[in-house]
């Protein structure tokens, strides 16, 4: 055994019986280009977050800092450098901002709302799970779901934002649900309730993971990290979080060229959460029950759907006073819905309710159309 090796082990030892810990350190990198606040505000964060936990790589200009720094010229070989160190095992995960994921890769992001202080994880907020806006909402369920366990919360609450594409994704997974995946839906804190959340919801945090598309989750999580600060500065939450894909296994974890101090410290605590809670491990668990229950068959039921008239004219029947509304249908199937009421006989207009869109029949014809819609793919049970 060389000398060196000899004072490792003891070096090792004596850090072990100073922290407690007989485990080794996880290494979190941070790249410190590319921020509107300059490097120094970088290195400022790094401080912040120091902890006994993990240690912490710096990866950019030398700067003065007390951390181990690799030295790049620009972003671009600093995201070549910190790809080589996660690969090679390194690194066990990275702070970085601007980097460009693969198709099928989002990251998951945590904020803390206003209202109550509580926790929110935002699935999804950059990248993007599938090209289909349903599908990508489906699969970031699941990146959600496995960031949510590796934070050590054993069976997360779902929520759906209410946006386009919502109802059928709630449809798919509830499908998923009867086909074995354990996925445990939150209410709504409005009286109707219901997994569809509104704004309320997310001022409160009425679920653990809250499910949207990459885009509407990019906006949400710059307004609840900037709104105390007028948005030029990110001061509250922990980052934009890891990139999450099936098979996909850098810990990659992205802040804003916005993000202010508190948010950097607070993304590099958050992915020594995620190394510590085996985050790999759960993404792999998560996607292996999401394809045993049909996932990806139940995603191109709903999104490849041919509506039976499709490429014909329907003629809807003579007009009815409509006073029953039937809701649950997604506006992106609104207008094929009315198209197979008319086609079974039943006169059906569209309309808007305040949880979204509506389908208006006879009060008579209410049951019958349910399940017709149900049949048609176009609500869930």
């Amino acid at each position: 055994m060389s000398k060196k090796l000899i004072a490792d082990v003891f070096l090792e030892a004596a850090k072990a019986l100073e922290t407690g810990s007989f485990l080794s350190k996880p290494k979190i990198g941070l790249t410190t280009f590319g921020s509107e606040h300059g490097q120094e505000m970088m290195i400022q964060a790094a401080n912040l977050a120091k902890s006994d936990l993990f240690d912490i790589v710096l990866i950019g200009d030398p700067g003065e800092s007390e951390f181990e720094t690799i030295v790049v010229a620009d972003d671009k070989e600093g995201h070549k450098k910190m790809e080589e160190l996660l690969d090679s095992g390194e690194l066990d995960a990275c702070v970085t901002m601007h980097y460009d994921f693969p198709i099928g890769v989002s990251t998951v992001g945590r904020v803390v709302t206003p209202a109550r202080g509580r926790e929110l994880i935002l699935a999804t907020t950059t990248g993007t799970s599938a090209l289909n806006r349903v599908e990508a909402m489906v699969k970031n369920t699941v990146a959600g779901i496995a960031v949510a366990k590796s934070l050590n919360i054993k069976e997360p609450k779902v929520g759906i934002l209410n946006i386009d594409g919502a109802k059928q994704t709630e449809q798919i997974l509830k499908k998923m649900r009867d086909n074995g995946y354990p996925v445990s839906f939150a209410e709504s804190m409005r009286a109707d309730g219901g997994v569809a959340m509104r704004g309320n919801d997310l001022l409160q945090a009425s679920c653990d993971v809250m499910v949207t598309d990459s885009l509407t989750g990019n906006l949400l999580m710059k307004l609840f990290s900037s709104y105390t600060t007028g948005g030029d500065y990110e001061a509250m939450g922990y980052g934009y979080g890891p990139g999450v894909g099936e098979g996909y296994g850098r810990k990659v974890f992205i802040i804003s060229r916005a993000s202010g101090a508190p948010v950097v410290a607070n993304a590099l605590k958050y992915a020594y959460d995620i190394v510590k809670g085996n985050l790999e491990k759960h993404a792999k668990e998560e996607y292996s029950l999401a394809g045993k229950a049909n996932m990806m068959d139940l995603i191109r039921q709903v999104t490849d759907k041919k509506s039976e008239n499709k490429g014909e004219e329907v003629t809807a029947p003579p007009k009815e006073v409509v006073t029953g509304a039937i809701a649950g249908v997604d506006v992106l199937d609104l207008d094929d819905a009315l198209k197979h009421l008319w086609k079974h006989g039943i006169y059906a207009e569209s309309g808007m309710g305040c949880t979204g869109p509506i389908v208006m029949v006879k009060e008579s014809n209410v049951d019958k159309s349910i399940e017709l819609l149900k049949e048609g793919n176009f609500v869930a049970d």
